[in-house]
This record gives C-alpha cells, sequence and structure tokens, in this order.
C-alpha cells in the first residue's frame, strides 16, 4: 500500500519548503520571456552551422537537394522531441535552404477553419508554413487541413442550413513542418500525413559545448574549452538551457570574475546560481530529499508528494519527473513513486529501508 505522510512530516527536513525560493527555474527547457531577447540572433540559419542531430541534418540534407533539383516543393514534414531541442530552429533552417519564406503560427491560435483557409490562401507557390504545438489544432481544422495537404486545395462551406453551399479553393503547392513535444496527441490520419518524421534527440556534452562556444562568439563573451564544457555538462542535453545558464554566467563573469569565463568561473556561477553538476535546480533537491527524508524511501503517491512541495500535481509529473527519472534517480510504481539508490548517492546520504507495512500503518 501507499503511505501516506502526517501533516506534520509533509514539510520536515524538506529545504525550500518556505519562501526562499520561488522565482522561475533556470533549468526548464520550455521557452521563457528571458530567452526571447537573443534566442533569434543565436539560431542557425544553414544545416552546416546547426551542432547536433547529424542523423536528421544529413537526412534533410539530401531530402531538401533531391526536392530543389526536381523543382519541387518538399514532403510536409514533423519534428517531435521535449522543449528545447531545436524543432523552431529546424523548420527555419529547413525554409532557408530551400530558398523558401517561412510563415509560422501554433495549433491553438487556428482556432476555426476560416483561420486556416486566410492562412493557406495568402501562402504563396513553394512558401512553408510551421505550425508549433501542432498536436493542439482542433479537430475540425484538421479536417479541412487533410484535403490542403494532399491534393493543395481547401473545401469550404458557406452559409447554413439550406442556403448553404461549398466552394473549393485551390491553394498552392506548400510545405508543413509541424513541431510537437506530445506525439501520442497526434491523430492517426493527421500523422500519416507528413511524409517526412523525425524525433529529435538530447544532445551529448561535445555538442553542447560547440553549441555554447558558438553562441560565446556571436554574444561577444570570451570563453575556454573548459568553461563550454562545464555549462555544457549542466545543460541537461538541452541547447536552449545551455544558451540560457551561458547567460546567467556571463552576468556572473561580468559582475565577479572580470568577464572572462574559465572552468572556475562557470562552476562557481552555476553552484551560486543552485545548478548542480548533473544539472539539478533547488526543486529537484527538494523533490529527492522529500522522498529520501521526509517519507524516508516508502513508496510516495503523486498527490502526497505534491502536498508536500507545494506543487501542483500535473506540473510534478509532466515537468519535474522525467529528468530525474532519466538519472534513474527516481522511479514510478503502482504504489507510487520510488527514490532509487543513485539519489542518495548523489546526496551524500545512506540508503534506507522502508519499515513494513505494520509499521506504516502504525506511523
Amino acid at each position: 500500500m501507499t503511505w501516506e505522510a502526517q501533516e506534520e512530516d509533509l514539510f520536515d527536513d524538506v529545504p525550500g519548503s518556505g519562501n526562499g525560493h520561488g522565482g522561475p527555474r533556470s533549468v526548464t527547457g520550455e521557452l521563457t520571456a528571458d530567452d526571447l531577447d537573443v534566442d533569434r540572433s543565436l539560431r542557425p540559419t544553414t544545416l552546416d552551422e546547426y551542432c547536433g542531430q547529424e542523423r536528421v541534418r544529413d537526412n534533410l540534407r539530401v531530402l531538401i537537394a533531391a526536392a530543389k533539383d526536381r523543382h519541387e516543393t518538399l514532403d510536409h514534414v514533423l519534428f517531435s522531441g521535449p522543449p528545447g531541442l531545436g524543432k523552431t530552429t529546424l523548420a527555419n533552417v529547413v525554409a532557408n535552404e530551400m530558398g523558401a519564406r517561412l510563415r509560422t503560427t501554433s495549433g491553438p491560435a487556428i482556432a476555426r477553419t476560416g483561420d486556416l483557409a486566410a492562412i493557406l490562401t495568402n501562402l504563396e507557390e513553394g512558401d512553408v508554413l510551421f505550425v508549433d504545438e501542432i498536436h493542439r489544432l482542433n479537430h475540425q481544422v484538421e479536417e479541412v487541413l487533410y484535403p490542403a495537404m494532399e491534393d493543395f486545395f481547401l473545401d469550404i462551406v458557406i452559409g447554413k442550413g439550406p442556403a448553404a453551399r461549398s466552394i473549393r479553393l485551390d491553394v498552392p503547392h506548400w510545405t508543413l513542418i509541424g513541431a510537437t513535444t506530445r506525439t501520442g496527441l497526434l491523430t492517426g490520419p493527421l500523422r500519416d500525413r507528413f511524409g517526412i518524421s523525425y524525433r529529435l534527440d538530447y544532445y551529448t556534452v561535445d555538442e553542447l559545448k560547440r553549441i555554447v562556444q558558438r553562441s560565446a562568439a556571436i554574444l561577444g563573451v570570451e570563453i575556454d574549452e573548459q568553461g563550454a564544457a562545464e555549462i555544457a555538462s549542466r545543460s541537461r542535453g538541452t541547447p536552449r538551457l545551455a544558451n540560457r545558464l551561458l547567460k546567467r554566467v556571463r552576468d556572473y563573469a561580468q559582475v565577479r570574475a572580470g568577464g572572462a569565463i574559465t572552468w572556475e568561473v562557470a562552476a562557481e556561477a552555476l553552484s551560486f546560481f543552485e545548478i548542480d553538476e548533473m544539472g539539478l535546480d533547488w526543486m529537484d533537491k527538494k523533490i529527492l530529499t522529500a522522498l529520501t527524508s521526509t517519507f524516508r524511501g516508502r513508496p510516495v503517491g503523486l498527490t502526497t508528494l505534491a502536498s508536500a512541495l507545494s506543487e501542483d500535481p500535473d506540473t510534478l509529473e509532466d515537468v519535474y519527473e522525467p529528468y530525474l527519472m532519466q538519472l534513474g534517480f527516481l522511479t514510478r510504481t503502482p504504489r507510487g513513486r520510488v527514490v532509487m539508490p543513485a539519489a542518495y548517492e548523489h546526496l551524500g546520504r545512506k540508503p534506507q529501508t522502508p519499515p513494513d507495512e505494520g509499521e506504516q500503518l502504525r506511523t
């Protein structure tokens, strides 16, 4: 059975359960307002400038070259994967390589079929339409999108009742590039209409180091190889996070270290911002500390854990837990969340043997 903590247990021995932390996380892969000021300037514009995702780059290079040789539009492309891995950047790169104009929108923004019709009828021959979060498209919009993807026409119904009539609008040959973080939420018919589909993988430390060095050169930041490697190693395999940490270390180096980023400065700065050598921040450690200390290694239900952390259960499940599970620090079982031995080792604690069910009930 899943042990439920007493009220007085929920916040005991959990650092940061007060008001000491409350700002936005530095290690989230989601796009934040802080990323927007220099995000566009740091994006590569060609496949040669793009670092990482070698398999995807090589495939796209062949497909784009073949389409250009035949003077055709590229087949529709779907990019999937966690936030911050470069799906939007790849869409821009594909459009640039094809010499096409890129139009950008998102799934929730296309609320009605008329919105989609307005977008598609304003496209020109060879244009690329990028739809972010495409899994959030309205189902009625999807139905109108299908013939536009396959046969390049739209069937629109005008009017209501007996006076309603259908008109067919031709659209120019175009390419749809979709991006999604939740492939499982895509409907089968929509997913099958993408001729090219790639899932982006997390980046290696060496790839992230090259990204950090390139971004530092664009930003005019002096950084050595060891400093770039230190930032890359704490970036959770995500370029967006690597660029964000670079900006934070740049600020620290400018104020306290004369502006140059070395290994010592990078390590000191990231420790100052409470990001450890595994890329864990204060909230990750708060979760692990609650499981190892407050709940003493017992299986814990999601609702109980969320209450102990003053966090929303869905946020805990979707945002925080995946990276801890990738590291082998946490696992989900039918009885609840269970902390793994690697988490004790990382926290410098001795693993505890959970008490038997009789003791749990007495507790």
